[in-house]
Formats: C-alpha cells, structure tokens, sequence
C-alpha cells in the first residue's frame, strides 16, 4: 500500500501517456512502415515501353485525401472504355455511423445519366451498392456481402467484364453476387468524379489509391492488389487507365495524363491510427 501510494500516480501518469500514444497510432503496425512523399512513384510510357518508375515498393502513401461532405476530385479528360473494365479504391468513413447513400467514385457519360457510381446503402445493411444506368435499363444494382463498419479501411473493387456481361463487387477479397447489365454501357466517360455518386451525394471520410484498368481484373489479381495495402502500385500497367494515389494530390500517375481537380479536398497525414496492413 505504502509502494502505491508513494509511485501510484507515476503508474497512472505512465498508463494515461500509454492510452494517448495507442489513440494516436503510434502502436499500429502501419505507421512503422516507410512513408510516400506524393509523386514517388508513377507510371512512365514510351514507344518501347511501359513501366514503373521511382520508389514504389512496401510504402504507404504519406497522406489521403480527406472529403468532408462537400469535396471531391473531378477528372475532366475523357475516359474511354470500350469493353471490360475494373475500378478499385480504399476507403474510410470517418463519421460515429456510416453515411446513408452517401457516394465515393463515379464515372458517367457526357449526359451524366448513363455509367457506374458506388456508394454505401443506408443501415441496417451498410453494404457497398453500385449502380449501372444504360440505355436500355436505368438503375441496376448489385452489392457487396460485406457489412462495413465505420471507422475502418476497405479495399473495394467493381469488375465488368464484356464477354459474360456481368458485374460483380468485391470487398476487400470477398466477392458479391455477379449481376448481368441490360442495355449498352457508354464507351467514353466524361462525368468522372472521386467523393461524390450518381446523386452528388458527398463522401465523408477518407479516399486513397484509386485505379482504373480496360480490363476485367480477375479474384487473383484482385487479391494480390488487396495485399499490396493501401500503397500498392497498379497490377496490370499495360490495362492501367488511370491512377490517383490521392497522395498529396489529385494528379494522374498512370501516364494517361486523366489529371484531377481537387475541390474542398484535404490532405491528411494523420490517417493511419485506422489502418492495418493486409495478411496473406
């Protein structure tokens, strides 16, 4: 008792310093790892080849962007996708629930009306949705099997691929349900936005990572993108379309020059207290 009362407030003064360095991530296995300066590693193409260039291995991205509601990035070349297609992301919703069909990535045609977005459904279910409008059938769906908790990194992938006209999402590595598009999707994309859907509904929390293939990635690719982590570079670079790390900016980095115009976004570098890397 004597030894209590004479060290008991060093003891709580050490565990009080212990929680606040825990709520700060410094104990998350993430923050160990090197960190990414923005632009240090990119896509570089020439006549002869294509390939990675810089510092693109085991990093982590020193900053993602951070959307409030009202943010987002507006990619104004246009995107053309003429068959099969992949887009992935990681994600973060910042907020104590998360948000009711509140969006995170579009790509639509000129009209705006016809194209893919992806956004969370309301609670109870929290699920990623992803809505398709073609010219035959507006308005299909299909979701994830994954219930998300706010608060928490996810790698989410959308695949379409041409010859079985499905379209499957995937959390993570867990797959949803494939879905068959009615209808013709566009070829050329020129309503493309990071941090809003369909609607204009806002994100609220964090984006990072984004990536773009003319292809329909398959499970194997997709899980070994997943465990690359949040800082994985693209897996396919002759498929890559567009790459925005989201790493300080909103510029491209697959070399196709589809650069991003950031609005109210913010780039935080006090991210990873909510991160853990990927195991196998």
């Amino acid at each position: 008792m004597e030894y209590l009362m004479t060290y008991g407030w060093a003891i709580l003064a050490i565990a009080i310093v212990m929680v606040s360095l825990y709520s700060l991530g410094i104990f998350n296995s993430g923050n160990l790892q090197p960190v990414a300066a923005p632009g240090s590693c990119q896509i570089v193409r020439t006549a002869a080849q294509i390939s990675l260039a810089g510092q693109c291995s085991n990093l982590i991205p020193k900053y993602v962007g951070q959307f409030n509601g009202n943010a987002n990035v507006s990619i104004a070349a246009t995107i053309t996708l003429p068959g099969s297609f992949t887009y992935s992301a990681w994600i973060f919703w910042t907020g104590s629930s998360l948000p009711n069909y509140n969006g995170f990535l579009r790509f639509h045609d000129s009209t705006g009306l016809y194209g893919s977005s992806s956004q969370v459904e309301p609670a109870p279910n929290d699920l990623i949705y992803v809505r398709w409008d073609t010219s035959a059938a507006q308005s299909q769906y299909t979701t994830s099997t994954t219930n998300l908790q706010s608060k928490t990194w996810y790698f989410y992938t959308v695949t379409y691929n041409s010859g079985t006209n499905q379209v499957t999402v995937y959390v993570n590595t867990v797959p949803g349900s494939s879905v068959g598009v009615a209808g013709t999707l566009p070829t050329k994309y020129t309503d493309n936005k990071i941090g809003v859907t369909y609607t204009g509904g806002a994100w609220a929390g964090y984006i990072s990572n984004v990536q773009l293939y003319n292809t329909s990635l398959d499970s194997a690719s997709i899980k070994a993108l997943y465990l690359e982590g949040i800082g994985g570079t693209p897996i396919n670079v002759q498929n890559l379309v567009g790459w925005w790390p989201l790493n300080g900016n909103a510029n491209d980095y697959s070399g196709n020059n589809n650069q991003g115009t950031a609005t109210n976004t913010v780039w935080n570098a006090n991210w990873q207290s909510g991160y853990t890397a990927p195991a196998s």
